[in-house]
C-alpha cells in the first residue's frame, strides 16, 4: 500500500516530520536519500517508513553501560572493555552443530571496538598511505553522505591492514562471539527475544541496506557494542575450520594455523533472524570482497598504540 495517494505531498509530509523529530539533522541526510529514492521508484510506503525510523529508537536509552570506555587516538573508535573469564560459546551439541558446539571458553580480558568500523574512519587510513582503494563496486564510501555507514567491500586482507594501522588487531572468532554475547549463552547480543526492528538491521526490517554504525543502541550487546548482529558482516582473524570447536583448545583458542577461507560473524542486513544470532559462522577467501562484508577490530588489555 502506498504512502499517500498523492506521493508529492506524502513526501513532503515526511520530509517536514523527519526534519522535527528530536535529534534529528544534516548528520541524517542517509535516511532522507533512502526515502527520496523510495519515493522516485514508487515503493515508499508507511511500514518502510516506521521501520527505519525504529532503529533509531528515539525516546530510548541504550540498557547497557559499557564497563570501561576509551577512545582510540587514531581514528577516533570508541572501544568497549571485555572482562576475563569464561562464556559459553557455540549453540547446542556437536551431533547437530558440529561447526559450533556449546562449550566452555576462557579469554584474557580485551577491548573491542564499538561500531564496524565506518567509511570516514576507513578513509582515514587511506589518506595515511596505509589503506588501499576498495573496489569499484563500492561507490558510496567516499561520499561524505555515508561517512557513518560501516566500510564494506573490504577483503580480510584490508581489513586486517585497517586494524594494523589503527594499532589494533581483528577479534578471534572466539573474542568476537563473546563480545556479542556475554557469558549467559544468549543467542543474540540484547538476549534471546527473536530480532525485530528496533533491535538490529536484517531482512524483517526492510531497509536492504546497511544504516550508520550508531544506530539500534537497544541491541546493545552486554557489553556495550553495537550491531554485533545484522548490518554488515564482520571479518575475524581465525582461519575456518568446520569442525575446529569440536577439540579447540579451551583457553584463548586462536582458530586453525592455516587453511582457505577466513571466518566471518554477524550476518547483515540480507539475512533473517536465524542468520543473525551470534553463533552463525560465515567464511569467505581472503582475498575476497562483497557487498555486506565489514569489520571491527580488537585490541589487547594492556595493548596501547604509539605514535
Amino acid at each position: 500500500m502506498k504512502l499517500f495517494k498523492n506521493r508529492k505531498l506524502g513526501f513532503i509530509l515526511i520530509l517536514s516530520i523527519l526534519i522535527s523529530m528530536a535529534g534529528f539533522s544534516i548528520w541524517n541526510l542517509d535516511i532522507l536519500l533512502r526515502f527520496y529514492h523510495s519515493y522516485q521508484n514508487g515503493t515508499l510506503n508507511m511500514e518502510k517508513f516506521r521501520l527505519d525510523i525504529a532503529s533509531y529508537n528515539i525516546g530510548r536509552r541504550s540498557p547497557v553501560t559499557p564497563i570501561y570506555e576509551k577512545r582510540s587516538a587514531k581514528d577516533g573508535m570508541m572501544q568497549v572493555y571485555v572482562p576475563e573469564g569464561e562464556f559459553l560459546m557455540g549453540k547446542g551439541d556437536a551431533y547437530k552443530n558440529a561447526d559450533s558446539p556449546q562449550h566452555a571458553v576462557f579469554l584474557d580480558a580485551f577491548w573491542i571496538d564499538k561500531v564496524e568500523v565506518s567509511n570516514a574512519m576507513y578513509i582515514k587510513c587511506m589518506q595515511a598511505g596505509f589503506c588501499t582503494e576498495l573496489v569499484s563496486d563500492n561507490i558510496y564510501y567516499q561520499n561524505w553522505v555515508y561517512r557513518d555507514h560501516p566500510i564494506t567491500y573490504v577483503t580480510w586482507v584490508q581489513a586486517n591492514e585497517y586494524c594494523q594501522w589503527a594499532g589494533r588487531r581483528l577479534p578471534t572468532e572466539a573474542e568476537w562471539e563473546k563480545a556479542a554475547r556475554g557469558t549467559d549463552g544468549r543467542m543474540y547480543p540484547w538476549g534471546d527475544e527473536a530480532p525485530n526492528p528496533r533491535l538490529a538491521n536484517f531482512s524483517g526490517s526492510l531497509i536492504h541496506e546497511a544504516v550508520s554504525v550508531y544506530r539500534y543502541p537497544l541491541g546493545a550487546s552486554p557489553y556495550g557494542a553495537l550491531n554485533m548482529s545484522g548490518n554488515a558482516r564482520e571479518w575475524v582473524a581465525d582461519w575456518y575450520d568446520l569442525k575446529y570447536y569440536l577439540s579447540s583448545p579451551r583457553r584463548n583458542p586462536a582458530g586453525p594455523e592455516m587453511g582457505l577461507e577466513k571466518s566471518m560473524r554477524s550476518g547483515s542486513y540480507n539475512e533473517d533472524g536465524r542468520e543473525i544470532a551470534v553463533t552463525h559462522r560465515y567464511r569467505h577467501e581472503p582475498q575476497s570482497a562483497g557487498l555486506s562484508r565489514g569489520f571491527r577490530c580488537a585490541q589487547d588489555e594492556n595493548s596501547e598504540y604509539q605514535e
